[in-house]
């Protein structure tokens, strides 16, 4: 074959064209510290690094923003709770000094003003947030958990009432002490003559003032709120109020038989008005009941088959005495006076109040163990004020929203139900992806910590002391009005017998601070340990955040370590076939001028 010098410059042309392709790689190499600048350098390599930069990519995503995302979330929870257990532990303390330290009313006034003040301060932990997302409230992250005073204006300007249905097991049935006295106060304007105090009637010398005070054990479930609506009241739709009551077990009392899970609507008899005993007689219709053998029945002839209530439960209707009271004290007092032989329910406190016959008839802890329902309260409220917890948090409840102002007419309202699919909204957990195919749960639900009870018992401590202000108060008064009278006067020994039933009343009352008090202690004990369980189990999921942490970060490094085996360079090595590169391209060019300087021309 004849080379040519054509041949020879296109050879040496292409030679040194390689020669710059492969100095111009060895250069970018140099740049951009890695091995390939597109795929086809090296598919292989290209193959391996995106694989290599997608788990570089996930573990950094997993460790630098939801891992420390979490752990924020877990420390802002864990500083909650521990001025939670703090406050509880305050509240333990004050419970147990003060019944030897306290004596008056007006020590114990003031007392309560500083449990009301840890109280508050106990509710306020439950709205801390996170980044504007409220931390204890579940999915409802928008929502706090304690209604603001921003909530009360909206409230103003939008009225809201909820439907809340609330269930009660057997130990929720509580105990309380009433004391009565209301024959010390009688008859002190003066007798028939107008002469001065008159002996209240029923004492004699049989029945002394001191004997007519008497000290009775009660029964109740206590509701998580107060300041529920009146059976007397209409809801904001305006329909008739009611209350609906499923209770685990009736026996009718004349045929004995047995049914389970009634449930009982009970609203305010037509034309009902307070009695002289101040209670509000209450109409019951039976909605539902199961027999003995299991079958439910309902008051619905036009079923196919037809079914009925049985004509025991229709006298139950009729037979079971409800009242409502507004006062308190007047329920308590009808219920130990006998004048209200069922259920009292009192709304303002947020009670259902019975006696100890009608609790040894109608409750026993087989019976809420064989039902399957319980004892469930249907109940409406629609005053709120700030610091009262939200239901949408712990109830299966439906809320009533006025959507439009105060002088819009017709007016408009939204219902939205809450919880209806799950318990008490107790699958409102939020876990964050921390790694692959690992998830932490990072919230802490309200309802593990911030339970009603506790503004519940301030209302228990108030009802105990109003009682023992009121016996001051009329202590006072007769050591007043004695005072009138001389020594050996009718009216001086009427006054002193009174006195001596109110010593009796004082010390009962006074007995019954004393065990609130012990039992006080006992329940912040139990607040406290629920609030340490939370506490213990969010600790250990931080615990399990940092392992998890510490893994992901020994994992990004060993990606970044592969990674850039796979995509770096040896510097010192590129650097070296960069220089060997160089002379040689120095080289080709002097050979190849030295070539085009000659051709066959210069030899003719």
């Amino acid at each position: 074959m004849r080379m040519t010098n054509k041949i020879m410059r296109n050879n040496s042309a292409y030679n040194i064209n390689q020669n710059k392709i492969l100095q111009d790689k060895l250069t970018n190499q140099m740049t951009t510290q890695s091995k390939i600048v597109r795929p086809s350098d090296d598919p292989v390599v290209a193959i391996r690094a995106l694989r290599l930069r997608s788990n570089v990519t996930a573990v950094t995503q997993y460790n630098d923003r939801n891992a420390e995302d979490a752990d924020k979330w877990l420390a802002l929870t864990a500083d909650a709770m521990k001025t939670v257990d703090g406050v509880l532990e305050d509240l333990y303390k004050q419970a147990m000094t003060a019944p030897n330290k306290y004596q008056t009313s007006d020590e114990l006034r003031i007392l309560l003003s500083q449990m009301k003040q840890m109280t508050a301060e106990f509710y306020t932990c439950a709205n801390v947030d996170y980044a504007g997302r409220y931390i204890f409230s579940g999915f409802r992250t928008d929502l706090p958990v304690t209604f603001t005073a921003e909530d009360k204006k909206e409230m103003d300007i939008h009225p809201v009432s909820y439907n809340i249905n609330e269930s009660f097991g057997f130990h929720d049935i509580s105990e309380i002490s009433y004391t009565g006295y209301e024959k010390l106060s009688e008859n002190l304007i003066g007798n028939a003559a107008g002469t001065g105090p008159a002996t209240a009637p029923g004492i004699d010398d049989t029945n002394s003032y001191e004997q007519s005070v008497k000290n009775d054990k009660l029964y109740r479930f206590r509701i998580s709120y107060n300041n529920l609506d009146s059976l007397g009241s209409t809801d904001m739709e305006g329909n008739p109020q009611k209350l609906t009551v499923t209770v685990p077990v009736y026996t009718d009392p004349a045929t004995n038989n047995v049914y389970r899970d009634v449930k009982m609507e009970i609203t305010a008899a037509a034309g009902a008005t307070p009695g002289a005993n101040g209670g509000l007689k209450a109409q019951v219709k039976v909605l539902s009941a199961t027999d003995s053998a299991g079958n439910v029945l309902k008051p619905d002839p036009t079923a196919t088959p037809p079914v009925t209530l049985p004509a025991d439960l229709l006298t139950a209707e009729t037979g079971l005495d409800v009242q409502e009271f507004q006062d308190q004290e007047e329920a308590y007092k009808a219920i130990s006076e006998g004048t209200c032989t069922g259920i009292a329910y009192i709304p303002t406190s947020g009670e259902l109040a019975f006696s100890k016959e009608f609790y040894d008839k109608n409750f026993s802890e087989a019976a809420f163990n064989d039902s399957k329902a319980g004892f469930q309260i249907n109940y409406n409220k629609s005053s709120w004020q700030s610091g009262d917890i939200n239901p949408v948090h712990y109830f299966n409840c439906t809320e009533t929203l006025r959507t439009t102002g105060p002088g819009d007419n017709p007016a408009k309202y939204r219902k939205t139900a809450y919880n209806t699919q799950r318990a008490d909204g107790r699958d409102q957990d939020i876990y964050y992806d921390v790694g692959y195919n690992q998830q932490i749960q990072v919230n802490t639900r309200a309802d593990e910590i911030f339970t009603h009870n506790v503004q519940r018992d301030m209302d228990d401590f108030e009802h105990y002391i109003k009682q023992l202000e009121d016996i001051e108060t009329l202590e006072a008064d007769l050591e007043k009005k004695r005072k009138e009278y001389a020594e050996d006067s009718d009216e001086y020994k009427d006054l002193t017998l009174r006195l001596e039933g109110v010593s009796k009343a004082k010390t009962y009352i006074r007995d019954s601070i004393h065990t609130k008090f012990e039992n006080q202690m006992t329940k912040y004990q139990q607040y406290s340990d629920d609030t340490r369980v939370a506490m213990t189990d969010s600790a250990t999921r931080r615990s399990r955040l940092e392992l998890i942490s510490t893994r992901l970060t020994n994992q990004k490094l060993t990606f970044k370590e592969l990674q850039q085996d796979n995509e770096g360079i040896d510097i010192t090595e590129v650097a070296v076939e960069l220089t060997a590169s160089e002379l040689t391209y120095n080289a080709a060019l002097m050979a190849t001028g030295k070539i085009m300087q000659t051709n066959l021309m210069n030899f003719i």
